[in-house]
């Protein structure tokens, strides 16, 4: 274990009870010993992407400490993901029951073929942008600019990449 880093993740669900399943995950990553959970953002109901005959999203951004690598850190996420019940031979951009993102591990990049940070797509997504700058909106995403100046440069755009948020759900 290393110095303690302030790390992002994105989490989301359209199977199941959405809601317990975001919030189940966040407490099986809260006691790993390497891994505290700061804070959550609200939960966001997300339209579908890529396939759109699919129920509707949960989103929500959540922020960690973790003394943990950035490696050993996604490790933890997808032992989050198996715990509660994910199989990941399901169809990309398909239902899920939980999804775990590593979004940000401080302000380092890693280009691996495991691990991409900052997450390849996370500055073209309202669903993390959205609930990330409820959180903290002049965070820097390394080589794209704050999560504020993403989602003005989003709103400007017309891009089918955007992946509507319908509303905003609460805690």
């Amino acid at each position: 274990m290393g110095q303690c880093m302030n790390t992002w993740i994105g989490l989301g669900s359209n199977l199941g009870n959405s809601r317990s399943l975001i919030v189940s995950a966040l407490a099986e990553l809260g006691i790993h010993p390497g891994i505290r959970v700061v804070r959550c953002s609200a939960m966001y109901r997300t339209s579908p992407w890529g396939v759109s005959e699919q129920p509707d999203f949960l989103n929500a951004v959540a922020e960690l400490e973790t003394t943990l690598s950035a490696q050993d850190t996604l490790t933890v996420l997808l032992k989050a993901e198996s715990a509660l019940g994910r199989t990941r031979k399901e169809r990309r951009w398909g239902p899920r029951n939980i999804d775990i993102d590593l979004l940000l591990y401080g302000s380092e990049i890693y280009v691996l073929p495991e691990l991409r940070v900052p997450h390849p797509r996370m500055h073209r997504r309202r669903f993390v942008l959205i609930p990330l700058a409820e959180l903290e909106p002049d965070l820097v995403i390394p080589g794209r600019g704050t999560v504020a100046g993403c989602l003005r440069r989003l709103d400007r755009e017309s891009s089918r990449d955007k992946h509507d948020v319908i509303e905003k759900l609460g805690p």
